[in-house]
């Protein structure tokens, strides 16, 4: 078994195609994962058509990975299906609300990294986009996907075809906190951020982007105030839009 400790993001992939048998078992055995009320609250997308992937790029930020990749798996948040069958059941569904968009989100997400943790076992690369939550929308509309249902997450998959180097990772207890949440003082964060303030690949992101600290290249450029409210307002609206927020939010 390939040990957690050694997975890598996998953004170059083989020229080989990864079988719908493969693909389907690793799915199926996913969905023994936690789920909420064991309702099941997700639905994957299965792309492989050079057409859709083409589509799908654009809200992906057009990475080179997402049509190169043999397989696209678009893992999304679903109460639609439950909904249905509630009403095919005699029973009267009220699912469209942010609390069950929460618990369906939560639904996918755990299936997405059991699904994950499966593909290594088998020697799959993999690189999870976070982008899907970025602009949802167009991925809504180019998979018709139904209202109370929404995009969470995306897998490219295949079989890899580089072996980059392990990220870096901050260690155990910048993170763990014992019995109630210890707030972090300015001498925390510099034992915690030491190593990775200093990995030569991090001085050179520093050095290339012309900042002075490693943060100032996230708040600067990566993941800006400015885009983040953009991107914050086309992720209500679209939750509205698919049913998940029936009311109008303070301040959107």
């Amino acid at each position: 078994m390939k040990s957690i400790l050694t997975r890598k993001t996998i953004r170059k992939y083989a020229d080989r195609e990864v079988s719908e048998e493969l693909l389907n078992r690793l799915m199926s055995e996913a969905s023994r994962t936690q789920t909420m009320g064991n309702l099941q609250l997700y639905s994957v997308v299965v792309t492989r058509s050079p057409e859709m992937k083409a589509k799908l790029a654009p809200a992906h930020f057009n990475q080179p990975m997402v049509t190169q990749a043999p397989v696209v798996l678009t893992i999304c948040a679903d109460f639609n299906r439950t909904s249905t069958w509630a009403r095919c059941r005699k029973a009267e569904p009220g699912y469209d609300n942010f609390l069950s968009f929460v618990n369906a989100a939560t639904d996918a997400l755990l299936y997405t990294q059991t699904l994950c943790n499966l593909m290594d076992e088998e020697g799959l690369g993999y690189c999870y986009l976070g982008t899907t939550v970025y602009q949802p929308q167009q991925i809504i509309d180019i998979l018709e996907l139904p209202k109370l249902t929404f995009p969470v997450a995306t897998l490219t998959v295949g079989w890899p075809d580089e072996e980059p180097p392990l990220s870096d990772r901050l260690p155990l207890e910048s993170f763990v906190h014992e019995e109630t949440y210890t707030d972090y003082l300015a001498m925390d964060i510099d034992k915690h951020y030491e190593e990775k303030e200093h990995r030569p690949e991090n001085l050179e992101f520093i050095r290339i982007n012309n900042k002075e600290t490693l943060a100032q290249v996230f708040t600067d450029i990566r993941y800006t105030r400015k885009d983040n409210e953009a991107m914050s307002e086309g992720l209500i609206n679209a939750l509205k839009r698919q049913g998940f927020l029936p009311w109008t939010v303070r301040g959107y």
